[in-house]
């Protein structure tokens, strides 16, 4: 079924809203109330993107919280070239990457003893988002898991369930290398991506009903 546009619409009016907010807050000083208005507005997603891509559960648990503490140590450097979110994306799968790239996490303590409304509200979101995350998607992130590598996985999180702009989904995913080989491009990248993203839903199609991602894709450029 597709989605109402009316639910797009006041969607996408209150994450414009988050955003403003969260920037109104740094450029009063506030970063740790920044930080955790941050926290509790995207970290439920955040969270279950990291579910979706990371190796396992634990990883998943772990690159949160470190996730979290570079979005509160790094907030009052951002320059707003892109929003809050996609940043927050670009942090996050850099940490997946690296997590894939090292093999077993070994563990870091993460410390957010300074900024206790941060890891206060951290707590919550894990122990909420986990819950679901382990039963309700849980044969859902199995069947990506099994079907998909971790970067077309990333593609169809933040395409089809984050309904990300492909602009947006080419800034969380290039790295030096890969705009190097578009010449820097951004818009050039983000045609790559969702050349791929069609083959993505090709080979998922193959597998599902023939409807499963077809009303689900959003009509943002």
């Amino acid at each position: 079924m597709a989605r109402d546009p009316q639910a797009e619409a006041a969607r996408t009016a209150a994450l414009a809203d988050l955003e403003r907010e969260i920037q109104a807050l740094v450029q009063a000083g506030s970063v740790a109330a920044a930080a955790t208005r941050a926290v509790e507005g995207y970290g439920p997603e955040l969270l279950g993107y990291l579910f979706a891509v990371a190796k396992n559960h634990d990883d998943a648990e772990e690159m949160f919280s470190e996730l979290c503490e570079k979005l509160w140590r790094n907030l009052a450097a951002f320059r707003w070239d892109s929003s809050f979110r996609t940043w927050a994306y670009a942090i996050a799968r850099n940490l997946v990457r690296e997590g894939w790239r090292q093999g077993q996490r070994q563990g870091r303590v993460v410390a957010l003893s300074s900024a206790p409304e941060v890891a206060q509200k951290v707590q919550a979101i894990r122990t909420t988002t986990v819950a679901y995350m382990r039963t309700e998607t849980k044969k859902r992130l199995e069947l990506l898991r099994a079907m998909l590598d971790e970067d077309d996985r990333t593609l169809l999180v933040l395409r089809v369930d984050r309904r990300m702009s492909w602009r947006d989904i080419a800034a969380v995913m290039a790295d030096a290398r890969e705009l190097a080989l578009g010449g820097g491009d951004l818009d050039k990248f983000a045609a790559k991506l969702r050349k791929r993203f069609e083959r993505v839903k090709e080979r998922l199609r193959a597998k599902l009903a023939p409807e499963a991602l077809d009303d689900d894709e959003p009509s943002a450029p």
